[in-house]
């Protein structure tokens, strides 16, 4: 009887041991590795930067009693740079195969951008120095992502700046006279036009770097010049006002979700 006993024992571990043996080792799996977060516009953004701006303009003057001092417009204008501030908010959504962007801007531009204004009042050539110092814009723009990471888009929408009160000084060759006419500073609304691209750098999670060209046009305005040193108004000028920026600006995303 110990003998059957011994031998069953015996038989029973031998299937045991070709049993696991035909299972194989174990295979072994690695832990699953997570998703790069995907760059993504919608949400809020703040920026800053800078960059540089033209100023060009077409004028006339006008006597008290409205008739043209001048038979022409003259055209004058001059350049600078600025800095610029902002924010906004952006929602990106799928239209068929593209990926699109839609979003709302503000931005206020600190600026020094200036040149000589020509005039010729009666039968004289005046100049003086006109300055563009500020600015700012609201608007919207709207894009498509070229790749996940690049968008090129187009903007537009209302714009006001404030040009410095110059001097009119008569251009008599080879000294100038004092100042003779005078011109308040003032507020131009205007719209504007622009076109940029925004890249995600990829260094720091809602990083972006932006440019963009902006044109803007503020119309034309009838200001009075006064007798310098006075306020007794001695004629009118006419001037219409166009301004073309490129600014370049650091800006970060507070994205709901995404990078």
């Amino acid at each position: 009887m110990k003998k059957y006993l011994f031998a069953l024992t015996a038989l029973a571990a031998m299937t045991g041991s070709a049993s696991a043996a035909d299972l194989g080792a174990r295979p072994y799996t690695k832990a699953p590795v997570a998703a790069a977060p995907v760059a993504s516009w919608t949400g809020c953004y703040i920026g800053g930067g800078g960059g540089g701006g033209l100023l060009s303009q077409n004028t006339r003057e006008f006597t008290l009693a409205g008739t043209p001092d001048s038979a022409v417009w003259a055209t004058s204008g001059g350049r600078g740079s600025f800095g610029t501030v902002g924010g906004g908010c952006d929602y990106q959504f799928a239209l068929g195969s593209w990926n699109m962007v839609v979003g709302a801007l503000a931005d206020y531009d600190f600026a020094d951008i200036h040149g000589t204004r020509n005039a010729s009042i009666g039968t004289w050539p005046y100049f003086g120095d006109e300055k563009l110092d500020q600015s700012w814009a609201v608007g919207a723009r709207v894009g498509w992502l070229v790749s996940p990471t690049l968008l090129t888009y187009f903007s537009g929408g209302y714009t006001q700046a404030h040009f410095s009160g110059f001097n009119l000084t008569r251009n008599v060759f080879p000294v100038p006279t004092a100042p003779l006419f005078s011109v308040n500073s003032g507020w131009r609304d205007g719209w504007f036009i622009g076109s940029g691209l925004e890249y995600d750098l990829g260094w720091i999670p809602g990083l972006k770097w932006n440019t963009e060209y902006r044109f803007s046009d503020f119309g034309t305005v009838r200001d009075t010049y006064y007798a310098f040193g006075t306020t007794t108004p001695a004629g009118y000028t006419d001037s219409h006002k166009y301004v073309q920026t490129i600014r370049s600006t650091l800006v970060y995303h507070f994205n709901w979700g995404g990078r």
